[in-house]
């Protein structure tokens, strides 16, 4: 998963001894051989984020992503205020400071007006992704007419069946099951097939990802089309008290 961008030309000069061995039998031959490292523990953070608060780390590159904003529904209330927008990701549910009868995730961030949006988890699903900076490992190039594939949005997840286009330039990928919380910067990993021991087949970065905001009930519109407004939903509905806190989402 994590070595999709490698080209043909760097896979022709790479050789990888240990990946047929699990983690386990590689540890077994560094406490025969002595080695210091057997038994030190995994790493599961970024390993230049100090104590993994990367919060700090993204606020000195981007201190605008720090400021304040508002939180707002996908139907346009406004349901309270953020400390950054570097808080927050998309599919997040916990530390929203939310009291809502339903559960509710963070379905969008629009870095432009510091607006984190959120939603019930339905809005969360996407069908359609649009890749950049794709690398293709296939002996055969993509097609208009489309390639099936198996992809894998996140290195944990499962595979899923779908298909790739090349429409004017640009590699669309067509999910048949559908991801929850995909995001633009994530990587979408193709593989021939979904076999455990299936060949990788390149992958991209998520350019965009089109959200079924508008079949999945309670999600009213899918995207940010209007400044403040006086009070009044997407639909002209009286949404209450909110003053310059309505928002046409």
């Amino acid at each position: 998963y994590f070595l999709f961008a490698t080209t043909p030309a760097q896979l022709a000069s790479l050789l990888f001894p240990l990946g047929a061995y699990p983690k386990g039998d590689i540890r077994e031959f560094a406490r025969d051989l002595g080695l210091p490292v057997a038994d030190k523990p995994d790493s599961q953070d970024i390993c230049f984020v100090p104590q993994g608060h990367y919060s700090g780390v993204v606020e000195r590159l981007r201190p605008d992503a720090a400021e304040p904003g508002e939180i707002v529904h996908v139907d346009g209330r406004a349901l309270g205020r953020h400390a950054g927008i570097i808080h927050y990701t998309i599919g997040q549910r916990r530390g929203l400071g939310l009291a809502s009868p339903e559960p509710l995730y963070v379905v969008r961030i629009d870095a432009a007006r510091r607006l984190v949006v959120v939603g019930p988890r339905s809005c969360l699903r996407t069908h359609r992704l649009s890749l950049r900076d794709v690398n293709w490992l296939g002996d055969e190039p993509l097609r208009a007419d489309g390639r099936e594939v198996a992809v894998r949005i996140r290195s944990t997840a499962p595979l899923q069946p779908a298909t790739v286009h090349v429409v004017a330039g640009e590699v669309r990928v067509e999910l048949r099951v559908g991801e929850n919380g995909a995001a633009s910067g994530q990587a979408c990993v193709f593989y021939a097939d979904t076999g455990a021991r299936a060949r990788v087949l390149g992958g991209g970065w998520i350019a965009r990802a089109a959200s079924d905001y508008d079949a999945a009930p309670g999600c009213e519109r899918a995207g940010l089309t209007a400044a403040p407004h006086d009070g009044r939903d997407s639909r002209g509905n009286d949404a209450g008290p909110l003053g310059a806190g309505g928002y046409d989402i």
